[in-house]
């Protein structure tokens, strides 16, 4: 029951007075009423100090010397847990004088201005633009160095992880020095017993990988692969803490975004740091950190001239290892990883595609219904094992495995990049082996899917001329043949032949040729 709505309003309106002349005592009781109303019922508490104009009011009241400040900051804080009162405390001024607040040495003063800040810019964009204008990233980590008590170090915690959300905060943090505040949490709590200890490690080395997450603060603090902070958040993989193993591959992940940095790193040996960490995680599964290494193996297999080195150091095999985990993102990982490594990669193309466990284990997956993810992965690392090796043993092991089905639905696929990545490797299929592949093909009835793509008006050019060369290699048997003649596929191809696209209308010639010479 919401009591006292009225000597609520009495009070927002004596504050209205007192604050001008400032009369300590008078306005000491109307904070006191403000909080006694919040604690009973903050919503309506709060509509009611907006609409009463009060919020313009308390930058005066943010005094350094006041007595009344503390409380200030306290009202500040209950009123900004509602995500509707976050952009009305940035418009009436506050942000400024909280920060300034952050000098104070009273400890009451910097635990409800901490609170205040933390839950101003908690989830508002428009808050943490308006902080990026300030000081506070400087404020804060000058705040963080003088501090010893876990409790306040815990509270500047609060506020930066939300706003290091904020790319040019980031880098302002980076500038400001909290890299070297966060590499001295982690060394000196890293062997910890304490509760207080695992929870500093685990929020320290977590903002680290938040502030990775900004390209120029990532290329900042990988000063080319020669940053001390590179240098010790690589000593973090080898170590027995999970929590930092963790940090570490997911740090090394982030690095990882352009191709310079990721030449750089494989060059210099990282590789084998995270063979090493997964390989000690196959038996004691440790599931995020599989899946931070992973990410990381993966972004490091995208430049070209790293497929090549990260085969050599075995990468395939260790990741081969976690075939068997059931938890999805792990699998995911897995499949985007090794669709990397292959990437025009023949030799290895062909050794994983012959790989008859691997191939029975990617048919299961392209049924997880549940996991779109990786369903989609598993289709894609199905194609692109029979695109890069264009073998015949990889075709006979996807048709044996029961591959086929899945690629033909593959073609139907939302995703345009997906359907032609089908189509080239029917395509392929039907080339090498159209005799083995022909009762899939029926039963998967891929020639009235190749209907549908040529008649849809949507159907991007590749498509079409994809899906052409297709009827063209399956003419050769005699069920699909007949499919073909009995679905009037002259009537469509002939169309294409006026497409704009000059490849899919001369293919479309062709083919017409193909339909009449054997009709």
């Amino acid at each position: 029951m919401f009591v006292f709505p009225d000597n609520l309003s009495e009070a927002l309106e004596k504050l209205k007075l007192a604050s001008t002349d400032s009369a300590t005592d008078s306005v000491e009781s109307c904070l006191d009423c403000l909080l006694k109303a919040l604690a009973n019922n903050n919503t309506e508490a709060s509509v009611k100090i907006q609409e009463m104009g009060v919020l313009p009011l308390l930058p005066t009241l943010l005094n350094p010397q006041s007595s009344c400040t503390p409380k200030v900051a306290n009202i500040i804080a209950e009123v900004a847990k509602n995500e509707f009162m976050r952009s009305p405390c940035v418009e009436a001024g506050l942000i400024p004088p909280l920060v300034q607040l952050l000098n104070s040495t009273d400890q009451e003063v910097l635990l409800q201005t901490g609170r205040a800040l933390g839950n101003i810019c908690y989830d508002s964009q428009s808050s943490k633009e308006q902080f990026a204008s300030t000081n506070i990233a400087e404020e804060l980590v000058r705040l963080f160095q003088k501090q010893t008590e876990h409790e306040k170090k815990e509270m500047i915690f609060e506020v930066l992880a939300p706003l290091a959300e904020n790319d040019v905060i980031k880098l302002q943090l980076v500038e400001a020095g909290l890299v070297e505040c966060l590499l001295d949490v982690v060394a000196q709590t890293v062997d910890g017993e304490r509760e207080e200890d695992i929870a500093q490690l685990k929020t320290a080395s977590d903002l680290m990988v938040l502030l990775l997450l900004g390209d120029e603060s990532m290329q900042k603090l990988f000063e080319g692969g020669k940053g001390s902070v590179f240098q010790r958040v690589l000593s973090w993989i080898p170590s027995h803490n999970h929590q930092l193993q963790l940090a570490g591959a997911l740090a090394i992940a982030n690095f990882a975004r352009n191709d310079g940095n990721c030449i750089h790193m494989v060059d210099t040996g990282i590789v084998q740091k995270l063979l090493e960490l997964l390989d000690r995680h196959v038996e004691e599964g440790n599931v995020t950190v599989q899946h931070a290494a992973l990410s990381a193996l993966r972004n490091l297999a995208i430049p070209v001239v790293n497929k090549s080195k990260m085969l050599s150091a075995g990468v395939a095999d260790v990741v081969l290892k976690f075939l068997q985990s059931e938890m999805p993102p792990v699998q995911f990982k897995l499949l985007g990883t090794l669709r990397m490594l292959i990437d025009t990669q023949a030799e290895a193309a062909d050794q994983l595609g012959t790989n008859g466990k691997l191939v029975e284990r990617l048919v299961e997956w392209c049924e997880a219904k549940d996991h779109a993810g990786v369903m989609g992965e598993s289709n894609r690392l199905l194609s692109a094992l029979i695109r890069h090796s264009k073998s015949k043993e990889v075709v006979r092991t996807v048709i044996q495995g029961g591959g086929v089905k899945h690629l033909v639905t593959m073609a139907t696929s939302e995703h345009m990049i997906m359907q032609n990545e089908a189509l080239v490797a029917l395509g392929l299929i039907a080339a090498l082996d159209l005799v083995a592949a022909e009762k899939d093909f029926v039963g998967a009835n891929l020639v009235s899917v190749l209907h549908k793509l040529l008649s849809d008006e949507r159907s991007a050019p590749e498509i079409k001329y994809n899906s052409m060369i297709l009827i063209c290699s399956v003419m050769g048997s005699e069920p699909l043949h007949k499919e073909v003649q009995s679905l009037e596929f002259i009537d469509v191809v002939s169309k294409l032949r006026a497409h704009e696209n000059k490849t899919v209308s001369h293919q479309a010639s062709l083919t017409e040729q193909r339909l009449t010479a054997q009709s």
